[in-house]
């Protein structure tokens, strides 16, 4: 609510603007326009934000003068854009421009509350003991390695803490999914990001070897801060925590972190968008929309003239496989020939293969 406003040329205008709703100050040139978004609300709103810090976090802030008005009243701290376009970049939004997404991330990393994505049961932890347990539990005969997370997804040589597992006794490391040997030291480029998991020991499930996977299993939570991988020869990664475990699936998750809630971090963005939000894909019906056509007269737009000829004999003997010639109208092919002409079969690998590559 805002009662008696004078700034500028707002003659003593008194208005109620709704909360939680997108609102649009329109008028003719001159009329106050500017004046009430940014000189009253959006000035009062950060004269106040800056008043509630401490006089020691004031002075590195800008003052704002108070508007000139009688009152206003449920005003919360606000922000402003600039009404150029900042930037192009598709991960610049609202939020990463003003730094809002900063605090969210540490108020998610610090306050939430891991939940499982299977179940929705709150993770909880685990001790060393049910770790071993879960490892006995695997198929006997099953080859892994034990690792101990050292670093994830961070830039530098790490040439220090090469040096400190060596001392350490240590002889291995999986280095961006390589295991590497630490003599000689792995140099490493400066200005990538690495993850470097420490290999703790490499074992054979067998059943009298229990009192050997304590030993190594406590040694890694030691090593990696209370985090172990069980690394499967040919399959998968499991995770451990003694921070973390849901309770009915047995799924473990990393300690939540701001990284974890980043879309522009490889750690919390997703695999398949990389954090975009949109997946750029070719589509069948973009690539030959004159179905009249056939393959020989141009269908495939990307593959007019010399293009088709590259491919006419493998085209001629997936035809031979799926009953269609290159002179064969596209919308006369049967629904399987057609994905497989766009997405492959056994010996044929696409035309979208093609494209990609």
């Amino acid at each position: 609510h805002i009662a008696g406003a004078r700034q500028h040329n707002l003659k003593n205008l008194t208005l109620d603007i709704p909360r939680d709703k997108l609102v649009v100050v329109c008028g003719p040139s001159g009329s106050g326009k500017s004046t009430l978004a940014f000189d009253v609300v959006y000035a009062e709103g950060q004269r106040r934000y800056v008043e509630s810090l401490s006089a020691y976090a004031r002075q590195f802030l800008p003052q704002m003068d108070k508007p000139a008005i009688d009152l206003i009243e449920g005003l919360t701290p606000a922000i402003s854009l600039e009404q150029q376009t900042l930037s192009k970049n598709p991960r610049s939004t609202v939020a990463t421009v003003t730094e809002i997404y900063d605090f969210l991330r540490v108020f998610y990393a610090r306050l939430g509350t891991p939940c499982c994505p299977d179940c929705g049961v709150p993770i909880a932890a685990q001790s060393s003991d049910e770790i071993m347990e879960r490892i006995l539990g695997l198929p006997e005969g099953t080859k892994f390695m034990l690792l101990a997370p050292q670093i994830d997804h961070k830039k530098g040589t790490h040439a220090d803490l090469f040096k400190k597992l060596k001392t350490q006794g240590f002889v291995r490391a999986r280095i961006n999914g390589e295991v590497t040997s630490l003599d000689p030291v792995p140099e490493l480029a400066k200005n990538l990001k690495h993850s470097i998991d420490l290999v703790v020991d490499r074992l054979v499930l067998k059943p009298d070897m229990r009192k050997r996977l304590a030993d190594s299993v406590e040694l890694g939570l030691k090593s990696g801060e209370g985090r172990i991988v069980v690394s499967i020869i040919g399959g998968e990664d499991i995770f451990f925590s003694t921070d973390a475990v849901c309770p009915k699936c047995s799924l473990s998750l990393p300690k939540p972190s701001p990284q974890l809630f980043s879309f522009n971090s490889p750690q919390g963005a997703c695999p398949h968008c990389s954090g975009l939000g949109a997946v750029e894909y070719y589509e069948p019906m973009l690539l030959a929309p004159n179905g009249g056509q056939s393959l020989r007269q141009g269908a495939i737009l990307p593959w007019k003239g010399r293009a088709f000829d590259r491919y006419a004999h493998d085209l001629k003997e997936l035809g031979l496989r799926h009953r269609f010639t290159p002179d064969t109208p596209l919308q006369d092919l049967s629904s399987e020939a057609r994905k497989a002409l766009f997405h492959g079969d056994a010996q044929w690998p696409g035309v979208i293969h093609f494209l990609e590559q």
